[in-house]
Formats: C-alpha cells, sequence, structure tokens
C-alpha cells in the first residue's frame, strides 16, 4: 500500500485530505507542522509527502530542506495558499517536485499524486524507457536498438530530467540550480549550450524532441 503524509495545520483541511486519501486506497499519516512530520519519517515509510506552507514551529519551506538535506528523494506536493509566483520558486528550489494552490481541488490532487508516484517510481528504478531508447541513470548511457551513446553527465542529467516531465516547461533558472547548483559560476546560458549539444546528438530519433518556449524554457515533448 502507498503511504502519503499530510502536513497540514489547519485540522478541518487535513481531515478532508485525509478522507479523500483514504478512500483512494491510500494509507494515510498527518502531521499539523514540520517537526511533527519529521517524527513521522523517522518511524514510518513515505512514499508522499501533501506540504502546507505556513504552520508553527517549522513552516513547509523549513521542512522541505529539511527533508532534502538528508538526501531523501520523497515526492513532495506542496499546497498551500500562497499563490505568487515567487512562492513557488522558492518551493522548487527548495526540492518540491509539484505545487498547488488552495483551495484545493481534490480530483486535480489525485491526478498529481498518481503522477508524482509513476515519477518516483521511475528515479527510484534509475532507468527511463521512452520508445525504443532507455536512459540508465547509473552509466550514464542512452540506447536505441543497438546504439549506445555515453553522455557527459550534466548531459545526461539534463535529458533525463526533461524526458521524466514530457511537456513541463522548464526554466533556464530552474535547470542550472538543479543540475548545476546554485552556487555554481556558471551562466544560464550554459543550459543553452548543452540544450544544442543534445538536439545534435539524438536529431534522427523519432521518439522525443527538446523544444525551445519563447520566454520561459524548454521541454521535452515525446514524438512516438
Amino acid at each position: 500500500m502507498i503511504h502519503i503524509l499530510v502536513v497540514e495545520d489547519d485540522k478541518h483541511v487535513r481531515r478532508l485530505l485525509e478522507a479523500v486519501l483514504k478512500r483512494e486506497g491510500y494509507d494515510v499519516f498527518t502531521a499539523e507542522d514540520g517537526i511533527k512530520a519529521l517524527d513521522v519519517l523517522e518511524v514510518q515509510h513515505i512514499d508522499l509527502i501533501i506540504l502546507d506552507i505556513m504552520m508553527p514551529n517549522m513552516d513547509g519551506y523549513e521542512f522541505a530542506k529539511e527533508v532534502r538535506a538528508a538526501n531523501s528523494l520523497i515526492p513532495i506536493l506542496m499546497a498551500t495558499a500562497k499563490h505568487h509566483s515567487e512562492d513557488k520558486k522558492k518551493g522548487f528550489r527548495l526540492g518540491t517536485d509539484d505545487y498547488m494552490t488552495k483551495p484545493i481541488d481534490t480530483e486535480e490532487m489525485l491526478l498529481r499524486i498518481q503522477a508524482l508516484l509513476r515519477r518516483s517510481q521511475i528515479a527510484n528504478a534509475r532507468k527511463l524507457v521512452v520508445g525504443k531508447v532507455t536512459l540508465d541513470y547509473e552509466a550514464l548511457t542512452v540506447t536505441r536498438e543497438d546504439e549506445k551513446q555515453t553522455l557527459p553527465q550534466k548531459e545526461f542529467y539534463l535529458l533525463f530530467k526533461l524526458l521524466s516531465y514530457p511537456d513541463r516547461i522548464f526554466t533556464r533558472i530552474q535547470l542550472m540550480d538543479e543540475i548545476w547548483g546554485l552556487e555554481s559560476e556558471s551562466t544560464d546560458t550554459t543550459v543553452n549550450v548543452h540544450i544544442n549539444r543534445l538536439r545534435k546528438r539524438f536529431e534522427t530519433y523519432p521518439e522525443f524532441e527538446l523544444v525551445s518556449v519563447r520566454g520561459l524554457g524548454y521541454k521535452a515533448v515525446r514524438t512516438n
């Protein structure tokens, strides 16, 4: 059974989410702040976290930071009343995987949870299959039938990230933060260079295309 942790200080929202998730067959744990949520993580395996931001004692940002500092890859879905772009950017930079604003559409939440769990399984397997193409995270290889290419580390991570989230647009800053790190002295033009290299490498592959979205960033489109 899938174990989901709901971290939410509003008891009415917490009970609603718990009821919805249990109805869908999930095993649900709850906590009213980040400190109590960390206590749950110490004793219980959790597959996904639904996280509020504004909470007493330890807020959602600090909790997400603590989880990622422990090298945990548990998917985190932020669900909060904060809706400004800066709030979302801060959440993503701290390692959250998806973001919803309140009031929560529970049907949409369930769909997002299903998508995050699928991606988590991909990440745990460390392999990603797109048509006839297989990406092996451990070996940094891309294989298609009899052809195998070993990519430079950053190129591979960039391709793996984009293909793991097809059709999702990532800004250059998001990709820089995740793949090169916040402390990197590289500029966002580095992303452009790596994208162009990847396009040339895989220009004959019909399975996917790396698309520039004017003024925003890049996305991977699965075409086969």
